[in-house]
């Protein structure tokens, strides 16, 4: 059983927004001119690539995946390790935009992520976001169970 978990989009809120208006003047601009084409192929890819986890309890392995075009998942699959914990690590994201006039738009993003570790407790890759701690500590339990891991 495999179980995918999205993290974010590649280019943060801003870029998919700016991808989704590219693929609308993309679908307009197409009635006219063939270079349309390139306007929507741009626009889907800035809107639609995301990153995301991909968990197999069967296999016990688990793949951080970078979806191109939201349909192509690139990566490779790590196999889980006993000597792995999972813990939680608060992220707090600010992603900056900055129109014409030189005035910056900041989004502030802040939610807690389960995190895989190695022996060492070094950090190898997120696998879940959630938007509270107590909802974070329940899905590390779960994890834990399904994975057959500690908590850090």
């Amino acid at each position: 059983m495999t179980t995918t978990y999205k993290l974010e989009n590649s280019f943060g809120p801003v870029g998919s927004t700016a991808g989704y208006f590219l693929m609308l003047a993309g679908l307009v601009a197409t009635y006219t001119s063939l270079f349309g084409l390139i306007l929507v192929v741009l626009g889907a890819f800035l809107g639609f690539t995301s990153t995301c986890t991909i968990i197999d309890y069967d296999k016990q392995r688990i793949k951080f995946s970078d979806n191109i075009f939201g349909i192509f998942k690139t990566g490779k699959w790590i196999p889980i390790d006993q000597q792995m914990k999972i813990g939680i690590k608060e992220s707090n994201q600010v992603w900056t935009a900055y129109s014409r006039s030189n005035r910056s738009i900041d989004i502030d993003s802040n939610d807690f992520r389960l995190v895989l570790l190695d022996a060492e407790t070094k950090e190898i890759m997120p696998l879940k976001k959630t938007d509270s701690l107590d909802s974070a500590e329940v899905a590390l339990e779960i994890l834990c169970k399904k994975l057959h891991l500690e908590a850090y």
